[in-house]
């Protein structure tokens, strides 16, 4: 018999740590050979750890709400084989195992979340040497830590990183000194001044009151990473929103007339998402400025195009699938990646990979028979696009023999913005451009 450390895997660029969510078996039981194992939690996505050997849990190392590094130990399995642990098998990758990885809580953001990493806080060096993951990088920015103050913290993690803890404690200990030095400075000025001095008011907010038969409900993980990714951009973003009402009736005409064929050739549903990504994609190439981020005072124009799909999940949660490099695939190509990514988001078997790298964003609110809405920029992208419900509209049509009232199929379209670098003729002239690529769409178009 033979022990065998059973280490955390890597779970892509950028995490660096994990938090232990649950156990699924307990010390003593026996495990199969890529059977999951325990409930992980990072900040970008939640999934399960299979191991990568049978054998039996001899001690957990690492208990629930504990944080392990990767590469760090978090059990300990005895095997049969070798007498030693050099002799066990070496743990396979993430890339290896990552189709029987079951993600019981995907992260939007993952998709939300991890396009912080670039969203550092403008007093920073961003030539620093220092490596902060985004969860860490956001709490810089919204406390607003200078570099100096950085190489100050004595990191924990793997190689000396600053970890979560380490930067709320560093913010909470400072928080508590710049309390003491304000009271300090109230004792010296009261000493010197006749009048008294009104303490100042609090900057908490006040706390809400709480009545007979109101519901507590504690948020959950994703919940409470989607309110910090919306925030932060609120906070980091000026959004600007213009609308447009969009004629898309072709659009309409041509899907009904080959989706069946579309379902039956391919065994997949032609929806209109596909479409809109198309337009997108074409709107994108005509005005590449849309397709940035901002990093202080420099803008990273992207080379690729990866468009987010925002999906809703069963459990009322939201998590943004990215489709790579969408201005090479065709229009059954576009289909194909929608309906795989959003099959998957459903069914809880997203990759962190599958949530990272968006350029743009596109939200599709008409599902839920919404008109328009105002979405919410996800950080470092400048522009997201709402579409709303198609509905039937009385409208006026201009024809060689004078104009004429018809019924058409209409539906708004909303594009926020990030005024720091996207001006409203920017703004504007994007919306009017996927407007006209609808509008004018080919009823000969092959799929």
């Amino acid at each position: 018999m033979a022990e065998y450390k059973l280490l955390l895997p890597s779970m892509g660029e950028g995490v660096m740590e994990a938090t232990i969510i649950s156990w699924i078996f307990n010390e003593g039981d026996f495990i199969k050979e890529d059977e999951s194992v325990v409930e992980i939690a990072t900040d970008k996505v939640d999934s399960d750890v299979p191991t990568p050997v049978s054998g039996k849990i001899i001690k957990i190392l690492k208990h629930k709400d504990e944080v392990a590094k990767i590469g760090e130990a978090i059990a300990i399995l005895e095997t049969e084989g070798g007498s030693s642990d050099s002799e066990a098998p070496e743990p396979k990758s993430y890339e290896a195992v990552k189709d029987q990885i079951v993600q019981p809580e995907p992260e939007v953001i993952n998709t939300l979340e991890e396009p912080l990493s670039n969203n550092f806080s403008s007093n920073s060096n961003q030539n620093s040497d220092l490596y902060l993951s985004p969860l860490v990088k956001s709490i810089v920015q919204e406390e607003k830590i200078s570099e100096s103050e950085l190489k100050t913290i004595k990191g924990s993690g793997l190689e000396g990183r600053i970890t979560k803890e380490d930067i709320l404690g560093f913010v909470k200990n400072r928080s508590s000194k710049s309390e003491s030095f304000s009271v300090r400075e109230l004792e010296s000025s009261s000493k010197q001044e006749t009048a008294p001095i009104s303490n100042p008011k609090p900057s908490n907010p006040q706390a809400l009151q709480i009545n007979d038969g109101d519901e507590i409900i504690q948020m959950d993980r994703v919940r409470k990473i989607i309110a910090d990714a919306m925030v932060n951009s609120k906070h980091t973003s000026p959004h600007v929103t213009s609308f447009i009402e969009t004629d898309v009736t072709n659009v309409v005409t041509w899907r009904n007339a080959n989706k069946n064929s579309y379902q039956k050739r391919d065994g997949e549903k032609l929806t209109f998402m596909p479409i809109f990504i198309r337009a997108v994609v074409k709107a994108i190439q005509d005005f590449p400025m849309i397709n940035v981020s901002v990093d202080g005072d420099k803008i990273i124009k992207k080379k690729n195009i990866n468009i987010g799909m925002a999906t809703a999940l069963p459990d009322g949660n939201l998590i943004v699938p990215v489709i790579k490099n969408a201005d090479q695939l065709s229009l059954s190509g576009l289909a194909k990646a929608i309906n795989d990514l959003a099959y998957r988001a459903r069914n809880k078997k997203l990759t962190p990979a599958d949530t990272q790298g968006a350029t743009y964003t596109i939200s599709n609110v008409g599902t839920f028979g919404n008109l328009m809405g105002t979405p919410i920029i996800p950080q470092p992208q400048v522009a997201i696009l709402a579409v709303g419900a198609i509905v039937k509209k009385p409208a006026v049509i201009e024809t060689e023999f004078g104009d004429v009232i018809a019924i058409r199929q209409k539906m708004f379209m909303s594009h926020s913005y990030d005024h720091r670098v996207v001006d409203g003729s920017l703004g504007g002239m994007f919306l009017k451009h996927v407007n006209d690529y609808l509008e004018n769409w080919d009823l000969n178009t092959e799929i």
